[in-house]
């Protein structure tokens, strides 16, 4: 240890605690060393140095701390140099009010905001995984394997990566992690597994010095080649400008991240002079100035500046009570009295002109830097390829992002980049093994409809419509795939779902068949776009035997429902006239109590046959038995030949009289027995026949876009053409298209409509046998002719509530003309009769029309009401008296009229009626 001597009275001393043997490290400690230099020249307060070196342990880390506070009283530490070291070297700082300022600790595991005494002015590891999402983004990659050392640092980012690349749908189906002090042996073996992996994505995150050996054993291994994709982090991409040419002939084509800085005369300046002095400090090594070499310099003016700010520089530290002989040196260091004040200043603090370009801004403990660089390695050395910022996304160059221009986040804002392999063209992602076994597609072992899938137990031939169609999209990508199918039997209920389940489990790595897409099974599996459309629909009998048929109707409700249908039919049709017979008129009835109940039955008959409905129909067994469907009554087929079997059979010998079944195989049957069978009821749509492969995997997306092409170019029809063969060429023009139309014959509800008809009749008969009996008295007139009796009868059929009582007036009386029927209200079921200038109405009026008065067939109501008016007949009349009597009124006025007792036209001039409704 040494330290360099105050020459003057204001020193602040400083501990610088690093791995110093490290050559990384070696040149951080050139810049502090310059920015001590340059400080000092021209500030009143000086930094002094302390240095230690740590070794590389934790232990001498910690044990540096302890004795540079307690012995020597150093009011902030510089370094340590990894995560691991900072996490008990801060709780040091901690309880010493001393910070601990790390330029190289870089795990997101280590929070500044949990521990207050830790500053980081370097990035948070985590700060990058959004910019590598955008690449893997960019070039559609579903799958992506990092690798990692197992350290703090390695570890630390690893949670977030994964969040990253789940937000764009990217899997992380395998985690390769390295020791920290990985054997070549260990390389070799870890590097193998993922060779015999189909994953071709690989995320590199670990230091400069493992990293490059596992880049050399890689090369050795032939996984830098055409096929392979590597990225690398700021943990590699940070030392690209320092790395030899040996190094850069193993990593060529990688493209990795790295904070962007911009390169200005002060840095180029400072990049000389950094280059001069570690040549005359390390005459041994080739070393170049790298990301963390600037940082350590812009850390040391960071802390000088806030040191300037101070309002003094107290060196005491107070002293714990605590008895020398049962005390520690943890326990016998002291709390630095400037350690708030100078954590409040440096934790926030902006620095201008800093050599990392622009400002070196921290907030809250934490360096704020969010513009990455995308380098890629060419040749000799990296080159960039493109920016990252959290605002613009990718962009090709800063300029871009300087004058606000919006991009999009795609491959075609980068630079040209040359992969492994020296290819132009971007891999992948992935690869299908053709030094491993093929590829396992399971297929449904199906005993019939052949002409979509014909599988053999024990046997990987397999053809029909569906197999190929997969054929064919194989063939149009563009990479080989060794595969072969195998039978997977599907003949017991679930089986399907079963041989998706084989594809979530990888007992198969695909599965092809009339596979339809529902929810649940993509919960587990990766669905490809569909290349048969869906849709499930019900298949019946196109002609029927009517003497058969002829009940049909009943068919949809068992008895104890028609029981309760019919029980709800009479409560119904009661409760309609209560409701309605007070102030609906067709619910008054006649004089006789039938009247009403034939409009309470019919208005309620009407109801239940022609405002009823009900839907049918699903596509699965589990689906019929969420509709309560009796499974006893529901019957499988597996070919044609015992479809048609069944509906032959009938409902009396164990057959059906309906089938469902999905659109694809309706078209098949129709076109098979299109003589027989029709397609009824509307089409229930689905997503369609899908092929399955696992979540993530990479040939889905593929093998959706051939199918595209397979659709848009009519070769699937052509495919289904040829599998069906001649059963598809036959025609059906001996069937009436109007016959076999899906509406529902009039013959199958005959039944209804005569009883309906009968309904009719009978209510019809009993009116008029009603109308009869109280038109008697004009049937047994002897005074009038048969013509005359018969234009009398259709005169009272024709005339209309109200007008009743005006119609029989104007029989008597030659004043006709003078009647005015006015409509006033129509809620209440009361008349208000306006009689004037009559004369001589005498005894045969009274209780007929009343001068002025209301008038209705209830007496209570009447009564009431009549009492509220007042009852004067005005005029020169020659009746008994001025008022009418209230038992007079209580007659229905229409009711009256032409039941004996008529007045006759001598007794009375009226000269004008006003009847109107209130």
């Amino acid at each position: 240890m040494s330290h360099e001597d105050a020459k003057e009275v204001e020193e602040f001393k400083v501990g610088v605690v690093l791995d110093m043997d490290v050559p990384e490290v070696k040149t951080c400690l050139t810049s502090i060393n310059m920015a001590r230099s340059d400080i000092n020249a021209s500030r009143r307060r000086r930094l002094v140095f302390y240095f230690w070196n740590s070794n590389e342990s934790i232990l001498d880390a910690a044990s540096a701390a302890i004795d540079l506070i307690k012995n020597h009283g150093v009011q902030a530490i510089i370094g340590p140099t990894t995560s691991a070291q900072a996490v008990y070297m801060m709780h040091l700082g901690n309880r010493s009010q001393v910070p601990v300022i790390s330029f190289s600790a870089t795990s997101p595991s280590i929070l500044p905001v949990q521990n207050p005494y830790f500053v980081r002015t370097t990035l948070n590891d985590s700060s990058q995984v959004n910019a590598i999402a955008a690449i893997i983004k960019a070039f559609g990659w579903r799958e992506a394997v990092p690798l990692y050392a197992d350290t703090e640092y390695g570890k630390g980012i690893i949670p977030y990566l994964v969040d990253a690349l789940q937000d764009i749908n990217t899997r992380v189906p395998y985690r390769s992690v390295f020791p920290s002090s990985a054997t070549d042996e260990q390389i070799d073996d870890e590097l193998n597994r993922l060779i015999r992996m189909q994953t071709r994505v690989f995320i590199v995150h670990m230091t400069a010095p493992l990293g490059v050996r596992i880049f050399a054993k890689a090369k050795e291994l032939d996984m830098m080649t055409e096929g392979y994709c590597w990225i690398i982090t700021d943990g590699m991409g940070d030392y690209l400008s320092t790395f030899s040419s040996s190094v850069f002939d193993t990593m060529e084509g990688v493209i990795g991240i790295r904070p962007y800085i911009p390169e200005s005369k002060k840095l180029k300046s400072f990049r000389v002079r950094w280059e001069n002095m570690f040549r005359k400090e390390k005459t041994d090594m080739n070393k170049k100035l790298d990301m963390f070499g600037i940082w350590a310099y812009d850390t040391v003016a960071a802390l000088a500046g806030a040191v300037e700010k101070l309002d003094s520089l107290n060196p005491e530290f107070s002293k714990r009570n605590v008895a020398a002989s049962d005390s520690s040196d943890l326990e016998r260091m002291g709390v630095s009295q400037i350690g708030p004040e100078l954590l409040g200043k440096f934790s926030n603090i902006t620095i201008k002109g800093a050599m990392s370009g622009g400002t070196f801004d921290i907030v809250k403990g934490q360096l704020q830097h969010s513009t990455f660089e995308i380098p890629n390695v060419i040749g000799n050395g990296p080159r960039q390829v493109g920016i990252w910022t959290p605002s613009h996304g990718i962009t090709r160059n800063i300029s871009l992002v300087r004058n606000n221009k919006s991009t999009a986040a795609d491959k075609d804002n980068l630079g040209a980049i040359i992969w492994p392999g020296d290819k132009p063209f971007a891999p992948k992602g992935w690869e299908i093994l053709t030094t491993g076994k093929k590829l396992q597609i399971g297929v449904p072992l199906k005993k019939g409809f052949t002409e979509f899938l014909k599988a053999t137990q024990n046997s990987s031939v397999v053809t029909g419509y569906s197999a190929e169609v997969f054929d064919a999209a194989i063939k149009l990508l563009n990479y080989s795939v060794r595969y072969e199918y195998v039978p997977y039997n599907t003949s017991k209920p679930g089986s399907y779902d079963d041989l998706v389940l084989g594809v979530s489990d990888q007992t198969f790595d695909a599965a092809v068949g009339d596979i339809t897409i529902t929810f649940d099974r993509s919960k587990r599996v990766d669905f490809t776009l569909p290349y048969n459309e869906g849709g499930v629909s019900m298949v019946v009998l196109a002609k029927q035997d009517m003497s058969k048929n002829a009940w049909i109707f009943l068919r949809p409700l068992e008895w104890k429902l028609w029981v309760t249908t019919g029980a709800f039919f009479l409560i119904i049709g009661a409760s309609i006239w209560i409701l309605e017979h007070r102030v609906n008129r067709e619910f008054r009835g006649g004089p006789h109590s039938g009247y009403q109940l034939g409009t309470m039955l019919s208005f309620s008959f009407s109801t239940l046959v022609f405002a009823q409905s009900y839907q049918e129909g699903s596509f699965v067994l589990d689906q019929l038995k969420e509709m309560k469907f009796d499974v006893s009554k529901l019957k499988t087929y597996n070919n044609p030949e015992e479809f048609d079997d069944l509906f032959s059979e009938g409902p009396g010998k164990g057959g059906i009289v309906a089938a469902f079944e999905e659109l694809p195989y309706i078209e098949l049957l129709l076109t098979k027995y299109c003589d027989k069978y029709m397609m009824v009821g509307e089409i229930y749509q689905n997503d369609g026949w899908s092929f399955v492969f696992p979540k993530g995997s990479p040939l889905g997306p593929d093998i959706s876009r051939t199918i595209l092409k397979l659709r848009e170019d009519g070769t699937t029809k052509k495919i289904q053409e040829g599998a069906f063969g001649s059963t598809l060429k036959r025609t059906c023009s001996d069937i009436d298209p109007l016959d076999s139309s899906t509406s529902l014959k009039l013959d199958s509800f005959r039944v209804l409509f005569w009883l309906t008809g009968g309904f009719v009749v009978f209510a019809v008969f009993v009116f008029f046998a009603m109308f009869l009996w109280e038109s008697r008295q004009i049937l047994v007139d002897s005074k009038t002719t048969v013509s005359q009796k018969f234009i009398h009868l259709l005169n009272e059929f024709s005339k209309y509530y109200e007008r009743r009582l005006i119609n029989e007036f104007s029989k008597y009386y030659e004043f006709s003309k003078y009647f005015e029927y006015q409509h006033v209200r129509k809620d209440q079921n009361k008349a208000v009769v306006h009689a004037s200038d009559t004369n001589g109405l005498g005894e045969a009026a009274r209780g007929y029309l009343p001068s002025e008065g209301v008038v209705d067939n209830e007496g209570p109501l009447i009564q009431a009401v009549h009492q509220d008016f007042s009852l004067v007949c005005s005029g020169d009349h020659g009746a008994d008296g001025d008022s009418i009597p209230d038992e007079g009124v209580a007659p229905f006025l229409h009711n009256i009229v032409g039941v004996g007792d008529q007045p006759t036209s001598g007794d009375a001039n009226l000269h004008q009626i006003q009847l109107s409704e209130i």
